[in-house]
């Protein structure tokens, strides 16, 4: 059997355009669980007493946390759908290349938002530039690597760019919370959360870059060309020889999406909650109110006004569980190459799954079942550790 040929110039682009993609696929869903918190009790409203009305354990805020979690997931999946038949149309370079416009203009955009509908809207916006370039970029990938294992390879290893977006988004949320104060004013505030959504812009940079020297897939061009392009129905998914593969992969996947963002994904919110989340946050909080204070008595200048300290006592909060969310991001990224190390010696799919399904279904419940159980502790080493390990297994 002959080697696979070396890689083209245009080939390494559009690996570095899909890995791109991929990572800020991830980049890009992962800011909601880290701004959420605060983005709700800026945009919520205030009350009588200047306390935000959307805060963690609020009804409001409940309904409104659901709301930005599952609606944009729910648009983003219908069109994803829909992703299909665009690519078929209008081919995967256009796009890709336009999905990843859409995602990260939206981004930026819902980094502006002044109510909670526009913020909700981008994010529908997001999900749907991400789902559907996932799907242009499998397409494309697959279409241009033809070579059964070089495309398994070059899938799997682009693909792993995923955690790498999560350990991005993770550390630009510690940086704009660390230097919030000293970014640009938005709407008259130097709040972190629109930083971090704003932050999105940044792959469609290189892709105006790359863009005029990325080609058509070969396959998609040649068949358009000869009048022969079809468009596939969802329906043959459910044929007979397909039926029971994709009903099983199917409910794997809404698992796996069900254990990150329904548990994994929810760490932050539980951590920063005002009055019941982790003692070590919320004395962060407090010690960097304290000291804004201080330094203001120390400079003969009256204290912040209480909108000032609240924002401040935000942005470290926001910095305290950006750290927590890394080790979360580190333990995806270790794993995924830890499980590309193992698929090699383990041949069997199956027993690999269970290597890592199995710790999961352990770890994850009893985790979390800690963790509520030692919010008043100094336990955050433990939980950084701990939520290491479920990253580990199961991203």
């Amino acid at each position: 059997m002959n080697a696979p040929s070396r890689f083209t110039t245009a080939q390494w682009l559009i690996c570095i355009i899909a890995a791109i993609g991929f990572a800020f696929d991830i980049y890009e869903l992962l800011m909601l669980p880290l701004v959420i918190k605060p983005a709700l009790a800026a945009l919520g409203g205030v009350g009588d007493n200047g306390v935000p009305l959307l805060t963690p354990g609020s009804p409001g805020f409940v309904q409104w946390a659901r709301t930005l979690f599952f609606v944009p997931a729910i648009v983003g999946g219908v069109f994803g759908l829909l992703g299909g038949y665009l690519t078929d149309a209008l081919g995967r370079r256009r796009v890709l290349t336009f999905s990843i416009l859409l995602y990260a203009g939206s981004a930026f955009a819902a980094g502006l938002s002044t109510t909670l509908w526009q913020l909700l809207i981008c994010r529908c916006l997001v999900f749907i530039g991400v789902c559907v370039e996932f799907v242009a970029a499998v397409a494309w990938l697959a279409e241009l690597f033809t070579e059964p294992k070089q495309r398994e390879k070059v899938l799997g290893y682009t693909q792993a760019f995923s955690s790498l977006g999560g350990i991005m988004v993770a550390s630009v949320n510690l940086l704009v919370a660390k230097w919030a104060l000293d970014l640009p004013a938005i709407h008259g505030n130097h709040e972190a959360w629109r930083y971090t959504l704003i932050s999105g812009v940044i792959p469609a940079l290189p892709l105006i870059l790359i863009r005029p020297f990325l080609p058509e897939s070969p396959e998609w061009q040649r068949k358009r060309d000869a009048g022969v392009l079809r468009r596939p129905s969802p329906w043959e998914l459910f044929s007979p020889g397909l039926a029971r593969t994709t009903i099983v992969t199917t409910l794997l996947f809404g698992a796996s999406y069900g254990i990150a963002f329904g548990a994994i994904q929810q760490l932050p919110q539980i951590l920063s909650a005002p009055t019941s989340g982790h003692q070590q946050i919320r004395a962060a909080s407090k010690a960097a109110q304290d000291d804004a204070v201080a330094k203001a008595a120390e400079a003969g200048k009256p204290a912040p006004a209480e909108g000032a300290l609240k924002a401040i006592g935000r942005n470290a909060a926001d910095e305290a569980v950006a750290k927590v969310a890394q080790w979360q991001e580190m333990g995806g990224l270790i794993g995924r190459v830890a499980f590309a190390f193992v698929a090699v010696l383990i041949v069997s799919r199956r027993q690999l799954f269970r290597l890592f399904q199995v710790p999961s279904l352990l770890i994850v419940p009893a985790l979390f079942w800690w963790i509520s159980q030692n919010l008043n502790s100094d336990s955050l080493t433990i939980v950084k550790l701990g939520i290491f390990a479920a990253g580990f297994f199961t991203v």
